[in-house]
């Protein structure tokens, strides 16, 4: 009799149906096929021993395992649990026809315990998606799936707790995961805006930022605040609607790091500054494709600091995901495709010494600094919305200065902002004025006779280029909406501008 368990595989945020098949004959010998890496190999002893921990018998005869579609590879420790179960299923230890009708997957240990794996979250829909009977995951595992299917999600930790469950002869009600998430934690741990003394334009430049999910970098000597100013934005970020947590939760589930995000959060990654192109933009050995930092901070902030320090290849490598909101990582048998929809937020200095335009500090030649920012390319700089410019801020003022707004207060106002643009995008497919096309543009920002003009002796002063143009346009555009003005006006253009100093090349 062969036995069928349903297990699945992840190909980047989506899982497709993986069948266990376990036949036991007369003969000699274990074989696995089904074209399973090395990781699915190790899982014939890993399995074995872990049931022989539990007291049961390996039987000394024939046994199968394929792993259907055949030519789909597999890989992963993820199918320790139901080739154990379909074991178990074909010496006769559980009922077979029950088995069958969950989704199941999880790594064993040696023990006999349940241990988790990445794409929780994918297996429960997965599971939803071909109607069966519910699905068993190892417990923090399906904590990630329960939040968001309607079907019942049993968390396990160890072989015991999956022979309830399959076993239908003892109660395992104590096992199934609440189909509610967990209400986010409060905010803790990051910086005020109360707590930045001076720097209003580049916080008003941050605001405006989170307001209409444009992108930014800042420019300063050290000390100026640029890293605070970057962590502050976190604590004034809306929360995410239904649709945007589900695909994040998404992409954090298939790269295994679910746990180390509070859930219901918007993501804010900080990669080091020698972070290769593979750690930004995603990849992986084999058909084991996984997500980048441009993914797993999608809907969220992606903050790379000492920008000037970045290769150039890997700032390169931004230009397809900030344009399309999305990455292809192709290989020769696969390719994969990640959303990568985020805010850009890069701090560097201005120069190698870094104090470029702080007095007589600078030692730097015009061409140190010229090749200091020389990897900020022009393609790059048309992508970036917001250019800030941070200067140290003078020592009279820390005690002089009065408390600033609170990033609270700042919140309030960035998530009418962002109201604002939801009924305005309402079944559009994009939520803020940052994700606007071209076409979006005519349609939803249009200017008057006078905000015209004021476009063309812009674009005619400081030569720039049509995307820097459309920028320009979004950027008021958010402008407006934090003034809950319903049309752009000339001066929410002329403030848009301001942030584009960079594009001038004679600033350095």
């Amino acid at each position: 009799m062969i036995i069928r368990i349903t297990s699945a595989k992840c190909i980047g945020i989506d899982a497709v149906k993986v069948l266990v098949e376990v036949n036991i004959s007369p003969g000699i010998g274990v074989h696995l096929v089904g074209l399973p890496d090395v990781a699915v190999k190790e899982s014939l002893l890993r399995t074995f021993t872990a049931l022989e921990s539990m007291g049961f018998s390996i039987p000394g005869k024939k046994i199968v395992i394929n792993l259907a579609p055949a030519d789909l590879h597999k890989y992963g420790s993820g199918y320790d649990l139901p080739i154990a179960v379909g074991i178990l299923a074909a010496v006769g230890k559980i009922d077979a026809d029950r088995a069958s009708g969950f989704l199941i997957m999880g790594e064993l240990g040696l023990n006999g315990e349940v241990r988790a794996i990445p794409g929780g979250l994918l297996f429960g829909e997965l599971a939803q998606k071909e109607r069966c009977r519910g699905a068993v995951l190892p417990a923090d595992c399906a904590r990630e799936a329960a939040g968001f299917c309607d079907i019942p999600i049993y968390g396990v930790r160890s072989l015991s707790d999956v022979l309830r469950i399959l076993s239908g002869d003892e109660d395992f009600s104590d096992l199934k995961i609440g189909g509610s998430r967990d209400t986010p934690p409060p905010r803790s741990g990051e910086i005020d805006f109360a707590d930045i003394i001076g720097q209003e334009a580049a916080k008003r430049g941050i605001e405006i930022a989170a307001a209409g999910a444009h992108n930014v970098i800042m420019i300063g000597s050290p000390g100026a605040g640029k890293s605070s100013i970057a962590k502050a934005l976190a604590g004034i970020l809306p929360p995410m609607t239904p649709e945007e947590g589900r695909l994040t939760e998404k992409i954090w589930s298939v790269s295994g790091k679910t746990g180390s995000r509070a859930s219901g959060s918007r993501p804010f990654r900080s990669p080091h500054h020698s972070a290769s192109i593979a750690a930004i933009v995603g990849g992986g050995g084999g058909d084991n494709i996984l997500p980048g930092e441009v993914s797993l901070s999608h809907n969220g902030v992606l903050f790379l600091d000492e920008f000037g320090q970045i290769p150039k290849s890997v700032i390169e490598s931004l230009r397809g995901p900030l344009e399309d909101r999305k990455v292809t990582i192709s290989r020769l048998r696969s390719s994969v495709e990640f959303p990568s929809s985020f805010m850009l937020v890069g701090a560097s200095n201005p120069c190698p010494c870094g104090y470029w335009g702080e007095g007589d500090r600078c030692r730097c030649t015009p061409s140190q600094r010229l090749a200091y920012l020389s990897r900020l390319s022009g393609p790059i700089m048309d992508r970036i919305d917001i250019h800030l410019w941070l200067h140290p801020v003078e020592s009279s003022r820390i005690f002089t200065t009065a408390r600033a707004e609170s990033s609270e207060t700042v919140r309030k106002r960035v998530c009418a902002a962002r109201q604002l643009q939801t009924a305005r995008f309402k079944g559009s497919g994009i939520h803020t004025n940052s994700e606007m096309d071209n076409r979006m543009i005519e349609k939803f920002c249009r200017l008057d006779e006078g905000c015209r003009k004021v476009m063309s002796q812009l674009m005619e002063r400081e030569g720039l280029s049509m995307r820097s143009y459309f920028r320009i346009i979004k950027v008021g555009r958010t402008i407006a909406d934090l003034a809950g003005s319903p049309d752009i006006e000339s001066g929410h253009l002329l403030e848009a501008a301001s942030f584009r100093f960079l594009d001038r090349a004679e600033l350095f």
